[in-house]
């Protein structure tokens, strides 16, 4: 069990220290600096830190706005370290998923976004409803007519909802693509990313290649990702997969690799229960001489 600082600033002309120098004060034993926009929420570096946590770790920020820019994204980082059994604190707000006080706060937290989502829908509702009292018919004019131009922007808006709602699901999923693709097949991906999360934010197969496509087409992954993957022989697959989870996590141990093995219903090389440690170390050695670690 660690405390794990992240420090954030926005511009390189920004310095992180004094936020190190107050993570340091504070206890942490390993801190992570990121010059980035706190409304990107596909950050590689905190991306990589909350793919390392453990068990026990705490994930510690000066302030919350260092970490989030809007609450549904802190609630978004704090679900995935209670997912890894982990917790969040910021030093200077009263926030500290460890304790009685912070996770009553974090709960406040929660139902002030609910309540938030509700009035939004409460207000369309209303205007709606009011819109129709008076006689008018809601929505777009351009779009009842078919206007190109009107279309074209609604086009537009929808991509660009669907780009944001992919930015907040980044870090569970970019990083695995990146690294695996075009070595590893499809239906292996997938597995590795959905193993460690909860059944609400697992992906499809249709899903994640529309996703994929969509950041291929914007850049932000390369188009080999979409390359098709070419035959590995049949006694290679299991070294191919373990030397991928061990890729995603250097410092995983044996033991974990079993439990993400049997996350994925991965059937052991022998026919037994459930895996060891001796087969995945095994399988491990033999990825090193085929070079995939």
């Amino acid at each position: 069990m660690s405390q794990i600082g992240y420090a954030r600033v926005s511009t390189e002309d920004q310095t992180p220290l004094p936020q190190v120098k107050a993570l340091k004060a504070a206890g942490c034993s390993e801190i992570h600096e990121e010059h980035a926009s706190g409304g990107d929420r596909a950050r590689p570096v905190l991306t990589r830190v909350l793919e390392r946590v453990r068990v026990g770790d705490t994930l510690v920020v000066v302030r919350i706005d260092r970490l989030a820019r809007s609450l549904s994204h802190l609630l978004e980082v704090i679900e995935r370290l209670e997912a890894k059994g982990a917790f969040f604190r910021s030093i200077e707000d009263p926030i500290d998923t460890a304790s009685p006080q912070g996770k009553f706060t974090l709960q406040v937290l929660g139902a002030a976004a609910e309540f938030e989502r509700a009035l939004i829908r409460e207000r369309t509702r209303a205007g709606l409803a009011s819109a129709r009292a008076e006689g008018r018919i809601g929505g777009n004019p351009g779009l009842r007519a078919r206007d190109p131009d009107a279309l074209r922007k609604v086009r537009l808006a929808r991509q660009d909802g669907y780009m944001e709602r992919l930015a907040r699901t980044a870090p569970d999923w970019v990083p695995h693509v990146r690294r695996l693709r075009p070595d590893t097949p499809w239906e292996d991906v997938l597995r590795i990313i959905n193993a460690p999360l909860p059944e609400a934010r697992r992906w499809t197969h249709g899903r994640l290649l529309r996703a994929v496509n969509a950041y291929v087409r914007d850049g932000f992954l390369p188009p080999e990702a979409l390359t098709r993957a070419g035959r590995r022989a049949t006694d290679d697959r299991l070294p191919a997969l373990v030397a991928a989870i061990k890729g995603a996590d250097p410092d995983i141990t044996l033991q974990a690799i079993c439990d993400r093995l049997e996350a994925m219903r991965e059937p052991t090389p022998r026919g037994r229960k459930t895996w060891q440690p001796s087969s995945v170390k095994m399988l491990l050695r033999r990825a090193a001489k085929l070079g995939m670690l």
